[in-house]
């Protein structure tokens, strides 16, 4: 029996937290990764050098097209993501808020890894936020995207204890 063909997608992240993700896209036979979208190179350290983001030096180290646009809202890197031909997007800490423009490009639509245990901390940090609350479990959730932050469908969840010793580096590493 023939295999069915990889669905086509296009991998949004930037931090640390994101390369497991794409990590994974790339290793799995079900998935034709067309290109990968990170934000811009950013200065850092005390020569203020610019430094690639870590989803750009994996990317790059697979030979995956990476682009970093300053924003979506341009209509030549709108242009870019169409010729990806894309089924869907997939998103992991990227950075930025989706329009409706960049929602309706993927024929399946996009889904985003977020890192709480939604609708538990929305938006930016929620690993730091369930530490600060003294929540004794976090996760992942697995979603729809949709237009507004955080608001699609869930898919599914995976959990995981927050100890007493885990700050935001260790249960991000996790």
């Amino acid at each position: 029996m023939p295999q069915p063909a990889p669905n086509a997608v296009v991998f949004f992240g930037t931090p640390e937290y994101a390369v497991p993700t794409l990590e994974r896209l790339h290793t799995d036979s079900r998935f034709d990764v067309r290109a990968v979208v990170t934000q811009p190179d950013r200065p850092a350290g005390r020569k203020h050098q610019l430094v690639a983001p870590p989803v750009a030096e994996v990317a790059r180290s697979h030979g995956y097209d990476v682009l970093q646009p300053e924003t979506l809202r341009d209509e030549a890197v709108r242009q870019q993501l169409r010729d990806c031909d894309a089924d869907l997007f997939i998103v992991a800490a990227f950075g930025k808020i989706f329009s409706q423009a960049i929602l309706d490009i993927p024929r399946l639509g996009c889904l985003n890894l977020h890192a709480s245990l939604l609708p538990d901390y929305r938006g930016a940090a929620p690993i730091t936020a369930a530490i600060l609350s003294g929540d004794k479990k976090t996760g992942v959730t697995l979603m729809q995207m949709e237009r507004g932050l955080d608001t699609g469908a869930m898919i599914g969840t995976i959990e995981t204890a927050i100890s007493e010793t885990d700050t935001t580096l260790s249960l991000t590493e996790r």
